[in-house]
């Protein structure tokens, strides 16, 4: 989320924030209650509106009372959210009119240096009018129209933002030093993930990891209920100390076999844990093989944007390993077929084998999915791909790609620029993504392609 544009949502209470905020995220992230006030601590989601990509911020309603009491203390979060912001709506109620307090927010956006969209809010029917009317004296040009309840007035909001969009993405080569602080994301500590079925022995390769029983193990399946972070130094080939931050998780069975309440906890606390690490291990066990249940977590982790490893787990006890070993990998390709390629590395939980390869993998692949590729070496890229294979022509008219940028990194995303893009077919993403994969040294991780038209000024 950090990587993307970010947008902040201000505005007096109760004029309609937090619903816009929900629509925008396309899930009911923020409470939303027709009493003032609901709100208190600025709120992140991803967001998505048509084709355009940003992280949104919910923010308090702004309220011009002392700092020391709790609506200051709001307020100090609404400007802090506008202060990171790349852009601010600002909200204002149509159908209540222009109001004191709103003149009040005009007045300090205006000495902001973040640019403001107005946006009327409410503003669906006749009732609407006299306020959007209102709105224009408030200096920040016309406002967009919109009904967040209703979903009325989108187009126009998209239309308005991505001029401002655009220009954050542009910008984001050259503003990559300032975005990461100056910090190497790969001097950090890696935080590592150990998921799976029960009973494939996660909690015993930690306790392996760290040379000490840390963790209760046993031959009973879910004994392990809460997501433990444990802090551990590896040393490196090169004799170099480096954090690692292992994660053991619960056990996830199939969704219709968890029926206890607190199995469901302990699943959904083992999806967070997933959410908050970098690279996930997929624990195998060699007895059992690899069941669609494993196939379904591999992709849950893929769909999170998590760099994958799969590590098969009891090697020292698996019957004819070869063969066990050559049709996981062969299954993994055919179900895993959006990123071939995955590690698949063997170890032994009882024994220490294989470990420290594990843990070296680890961070290699944490290193692809932090990669950034330049402008220039991205776009040689591309033009020698479309050399070698053309967009097609579908109904004898070309299909325009015109160049490519990065647009975020962890997981890498990437942003294709041209014509006609609704018409470019899911093979021909497909080939462009296995091309960066392969040529630009991102390896196995989930690459994401976001598609950005032009837009046609006689299309209407």
């Amino acid at each position: 989320m950090a990587n993307l544009p970010v947008v902040a949502i201000i505005g007096r209470p109760n004029v309609g924030k937090s619903t816009l905020f929900n629509r925008l995220v396309g899930k009911k992230l923020a409470l939303v209650d027709d009493q003032p006030g609901v709100t208190r601590d600025r709120r992140e989601g991803e967001a998505t509106l048509f084709d355009l990509d940003f992280t949104v911020i919910d923010t308090a309603g702004y309220e011009d009372l002392d700092a020391a009491t709790l609506p200051g203390r709001m307020r100090a979060q609404t400007e802090a959210a506008v202060g990171q912001a790349d852009v601010a709506l600002f909200m204002v109620d149509a159908r209540a009119g222009i109001v004191p307090l709103d003149e009040e927010i005009a007045r300090w956006l205006r000495g902001s240096d973040t640019p403001v969209v107005l946006v009327a809010n409410k503003a669906e029917g006749r009732a609407g009018e006299a306020g959007v009317i209102e709105a224009l004296a408030l200096g920040f040009g016309d406002p967009v129209q919109l009904s967040a309840e209703h979903g009325e007035g989108m187009a126009d909001l998209f239309e308005v933002l991505m001029p401002h969009i655009d220009a954050v993405l542009a910008s984001i080569e050259s503003d990559e030093d300032a975005q990461d602080d100056g910090v190497d994301p790969n001097a950090a500590p890696l935080k590592l993930a150990i998921v799976g079925r029960p009973n494939a022995g996660k909690s015993t390769l930690i306790n392996r990891i760290l040379g000490e029983d840390r963790l209760i193990t046993g031959p009973e399946a879910g004994i392990t209920r809460d997501s433990i972070a444990v802090d551990w130094q590896w040393t490196a080939p090169d004799g170099e100390q480096r954090t690692v931050r292992l994660i053991d998780t619960a056990g996830m069975r199939k969704r219709a076999n968890v029926q206890d309440k607190l199995e469901k906890l302990s699943v959904a606390d083992a999806l967070r844990a997933v959410d908050f690490a970098e690279v996930v291990v997929l624990l195998l066990d060699a007895t059992r093989g690899l069941e669609v249940q494993d196939l379904k977590i591999a992709d849950s982790a893929l769909k999170e944007g998590r760099a994958l490893i799969i590590a098969i787990n009891k090697w020292d006890i698996a019957d004819d390993a070869s063969k066990l070993f050559n049709g996981v990998r062969a299954a993994l390709d055919e179900g895993l077929a959006q990123v071939k390629g995955v590690p698949l590395l063997t170890v032994s939980a009882a024994t220490g084998r294989g470990l420290d390869q594990l843990i070296e993998t680890a961070f290699t692949t944490r290193e692809a999915w932090s990669r950034r590729v330049g402008t220039g070496e991205l776009n040689r890229w591309f033009e020698r791909a479309i050399a070698a294979n053309p967009p097609p022509a579908p109904g004898g008219r070309r299909i325009k790609l015109r160049y490519v940028t990065q647009a975020k990194t962890r997981p890498p995303g990437f942003v294709l620029f041209g014509n006609r893009l609704d018409e470019l077919p899911e093979s021909y993403q497909r080939y462009l993504i296995n091309g960066i994969r392969r040529e630009l040294g991102f390896g196995a991780v989930p690459v994401r392609l976001m598609l950005r038209s032009s837009r046609n000024p006689f299309e209407k």
